[in-house]
This record gives structure tokens, C-alpha cells and sequence, in this order.
């Protein structure tokens, strides 16, 4: 009797535990600070399924991406809030630490970077556009840049369709300075995007700690 008292008691417990956890799952929630682009991984790029085979082409761990400015312009085109054409895209693929020191192992102060990886990142412009008070007429560009420690001079080049690590001095058309501040996270990958102004938008350009903005005016 005392043996069939003492199970029924561990059953109790037992049942009474699992409807806590369940009711406080507050435990393994992802709080603010883990939202970040350091989560992203490539593991699934190096470590394919062992029953497949990618007999293509390997699949390069520096992702292409794709900005369009206004901000999400194909989704705005497909749910018709938008009638006019994009002012600005930008096509580029983003390197990773893969723990190594931005600028320690990758880049270098006063040294050319090819604002990405692989192939040069182009800047496709379908209207006019001002950055630093000079007038940019549509078409398709590459952009570089030289990183410092307060600012980046970005340069704009009109040798479009080629790799990324030669480019042609020859054929640039305009150099402006992007200003730097420390970022608020830490990036794993290297990351551009467009973000509203009053007069535009800036292109911010986040790598590491370090985040430059570019800004660009819209006629």
C-alpha cells in the first residue's frame, strides 16, 4: 500500500513539472540580442546530404544578393502598390568572417576592396541620382572602395560584367566618402542595404562592428 502511495505521488510531480515547462517558454526563447545576421551559418553549403551530389557547380559559400531601392520593390510591384519602374539595384555576394578579424585578416586600411566577394558589385541607376552634389545618369556601374578607420571612399566604375578582384582605374567616374560608425551588432556577413531619408535613401554598407553610409538623392 505504502509502494502504490509513494508512485502516485512521483506521478503527481511528474505531471506537475511538464505543465510548468510547458507554460514558461520563456527559456528558449531567442531574445533581441540573438536576432542578428551572426546567426547565419554555411554549414548547409559545405555539408550537402550524402545521397545527393551537386554535379553543376559548387555551391560558393558567398551568397548573391539582390537590393532594390525603393526598399522591397519587386514585392511592392507584385501586390500592384507601386507604379512606377525602381530607381536603384544593387547586386552583390557577401563574404563571412569565418572567425577571422575584419580588419586584421581580410581587409586593409587604404587598400582597394571590392565592396563584396566574386564578381564586381554592380549598381544598376534607371533615374538620375546626386551623391555628393554630382548628378549620376542611369546605367549600370561597379562600385569599390577603399576602407579607413572614418570613412570609405567609395568609387564608381563604369566596367560592368567583370570579376571583382582587377578593377580598371582607367575607367572610373567618381570617388565620394561614405562616413563610418561603429555598428550596433557584430555581422557575420557583409551586408549593404537602403534605408529612407528625407532626401533619398543612404546606402549602408555593414561589415564586423563597422557600418558606412553613403547618401544618394532622387530627383
Amino acid at each position: 500500500m505504502r509502494s502504490n502511495k509513494f508512485f502516485a505521488i512521483i506521478i503527481i510531480i511528474f505531471i506537475a513539472y511538464s505543465l510548468i515547462a510547458c507554460n514558461n517558454p520563456s527559456t528558449s526563447k531567442p531574445g533581441p540580442a540573438e536576432d542578428t545576421l551572426d546567426k547565419i551559418s554555411d554549414t548547409a553549403s559545405n555539408n550537402p546530404p550524402q545521397n545527393y551530389k551537386q554535379v553543376y557547380r559548387s555551391t560558393d559559400i558567398s551568397p548573391m544578393d539582390m537590393i532594390y531601392y525603393p526598399i522591397d520593390y519587386p514585392k511592392l510591384k507584385m501586390a500592384n502598390a507601386i507604379k512606377t519602374g525602381p530607381s536603384a539595384r544593387i547586386i552583390y555576394s557577401r563574404p563571412h568572417l569565418q572567425g577571422r578579424q575584419l580588419f586584421k585578416d581580410i581587409l586593409r586600411y587604404g587598400e582597394m576592396w571590392r565592396l563584396g566577394a566574386n564578381e564586381a558589385t554592380e549598381l544598376a541607376i534607371y533615374k538620375p541620382v546626386t551623391i555628393e552634389n554630382r548628378q549620376i545618369n542611369p546605367g549600370r556601374y561597379t562600385l569599390y572602395c577603399i576602407p579607413d578607420s572614418l570613412s570609405w571612399t567609395i568609387i564608381l566604375n563604369n566596367n560592368a560584367d567583370i570579376w571583382g578582384l582587377r578593377p580598371d582605374s582607367t575607367k572610373d567616374i567618381a570617388r565620394f566618402t561614405a562616413t563610418v560608425k561603429p555598428s550596433a551588432y557584430k555581422l557575420e556577413y557583409f551586408t549593404m542595404q537602403f534605408e529612407d531619408t528625407d532626401t533619398g535613401t543612404d546606402l549602408v554598407m555593414a561589415w564586423e562592428n563597422t557600418e558606412a553610409r553613403l547618401p544618394i538623392k532622387f530627383k
